[in-house]
């Protein structure tokens, strides 16, 4: 799942095998020996490494508007030894997982910057020092003087501290440095502006904040490069490795899954009276409140739909969500010959992240694997649009694009803040962001959206929901 959960419970942890100069991956049906390596990119003008063209002239990887084609490597310092990466979110579920994929393979990747909001600071000071990170940002200026002490209690005399950067903008500075890879895990729409930082001074994006696509994908396409991105979230990662198997030509639809949540198989009418504690006892992820309740509500996988679409550019009704209650297979992808390429693995962040970070190159024991030797069982239902109406809702405002996707997702962060408080029941969440939604109406066309537009629409569907849940709490009194 996206929005940085953590599973519940780890696998052994292996030692790292040493990280090796990889080539760029051939396209389907090229000669291996002629794709492109690290060390070939140093010699030439581009780093953008692009596969060989396979015969008769097919069509490989996605298309030039898809911001993640596995197909492609974008290599902005290439070259032998560690990738220096920057962790946006450090102190959050994905920072501590990558940082966790990162002590177990020192060979592989080098931390040089790290960003939290500030409410774990000592954690944020520890992670620092283990790491012998350059530059420590975050976002609560009132915190810096606790940062500081906290690091000068780990940092011996005469060792020097490392840089601070403090503030709204911090994260958006430490993901223009100079590193490698930008490994964005921050949650919500606030790490838009660290996403195109980190794409205009051209590093590679490891990209975990669904949001920066959702509220701002015209903005992000306008400044990737192809190949820059890699998507973290499990079930984009998931559909990453399995278009690698195919052609773009070949590409019949995509299946995400979701896991149902805590209400699955439930009705509408029993989902009205569910409590706050029932939506959070989420039966596969431990995550943290928001996301928790937008998996109960699937919101969570509408706007996995409108990611998928934006990263793949694949049309809405070529993108089905399909509920699997195991979390095993984490996307499909259909092909036209009647094929789909499942990616599975046990429920665990680890292993999108090591694509994250090291694509092409796969990171040995990332994550703990099935064992074949016990039995298991894998279902897969049909999804239930009448008692869980967010998915359609997010193609809605998906198509209707602009900053319609921005509305919707603030108007739901608004409605599960509410719900949280007692103030709309768990149905009453979709039924306000819908009418939000409709209030907002159609994104005005030809012309190109700006950061400013996406803020003003937020801004006012932040204080529109708030109204009308306002309404409903003063009717249910």
């Amino acid at each position: 799942m996206s929005d940085s959960p953590a599973p519940r419970g780890h696998g052994p942890e292996a030692p790292s095998a040493p990280r090796r100069q990889a080539p760029t991956p051939a396209a389907p049906g090229a000669d291996p020996g002629t794709s492109s390596t690290r060390a070939d990119a140093r010699q030439g003008e581009s780093t953008h490494l692009t596969p060989q063209s396979p015969p008769s002239g097919r069509t490989t990887g996605l298309p030039a508007r898809a911001l993640a084609d596995p197909h492609l490597v974008y290599d902005p310092l290439p070259g032998d030894g560690p990738k220096d990466v920057v962790i946006l979110g450090s102190t959050g579920s994905i920072g501590t997982q990558a940082i966790d994929l990162v002590l177990r393979n020192p060979d592989r990747f080098r931390v040089t910057g790290l960003s939290a909001n500030g409410g774990r600071v000592a954690l944020l000071a520890e992670q620092a020092h283990r790491l012998k990170a350059r530059t420590v940002a975050v976002a609560r200026e009132d915190v810096v003087p606790q940062l500081r002490e906290a690091l000068s209690g780990l940092y011996g005399t005469g060792e020097p501290l490392p840089e601070i950067l403090a503030g709204p903008e911090a994260a958006t500075q430490l993901a223009a440095s100079d590193a490698h890879t930008v490994l964005n895990g921050i949650t919500g729409s606030i790490g838009l502006a660290p996403t195109l930082a980190a794409l205009e001074a051209g590093r590679t994006l490891a990209l975990a904040n669904k949001e920066s696509l959702i509220v701002g994908g015209p903005l992000v396409k306008a400044l990737a490069k192809p190949g820059q991105i890699i998507p973290v979230d499990s079930e984009h990662a998931a559909l990453f490795q399995a278009l690698a198997s195919g052609t773009r030509a070949d590409v019949r639809k995509l299946v995400v899954t979701a896991s149902g949540g805590p209400f699955r198989g439930r009705t509408k009418a029993a989902l009205a009276q569910v409590s706050v504690a029932d939506a959070l006892a989420h039966p596969t992820w431990a995550m943290g409140p928001v996301i928790t309740i937008n998996s109960a509500t699937l919101v969570n996988k509408g706007l996995e739909v409108i990611e998928a679409h934006l990263l793949y550019d694949i049309p809405f009704d070529r993108i089905e969500v399909v509920v699997h209650p195991q979390s095993y297979v984490h996307s499909m992808v259909e092909f036209t010959d009647g094929s789909t390429i499942a990616q599975a693995t046990p429920p665990d962040m680890r292993g999108p992240i090591a694509i994250g970070l090291g694509w092409p190159e796969r990171v040995p024991d990332a994550a703990p694997a099935f064992d074949w030797s016990k039995a298991s069982s894998w279902e897969f239902f049909p999804l239930d649009n009448e008692a869980f109406p967010s998915v359609n809702l997010a193609r809605h405002v998906g198509q209707l694009a602009g900053t319609a996707p921005a509305v919707f997702n603030a108007a739901n962060e608004e409605c599960v803040e509410a719900f949280r408080a007692g103030a709309l029941p768990f149905n009453g969440i979709m039924e306000t962001v819908t009418r939000v939604v409709d209030e907002h109406g159609t994104p005005r066309g030809g012309t190109s959206l700006t950061v400013a537009d996406v803020l003003e629409a937020e801004t006012w569907a932040r204080t529109r929901a708030r109204e009308l849940t306002a309404q409903t709490a003063e009717a249910r009194a």
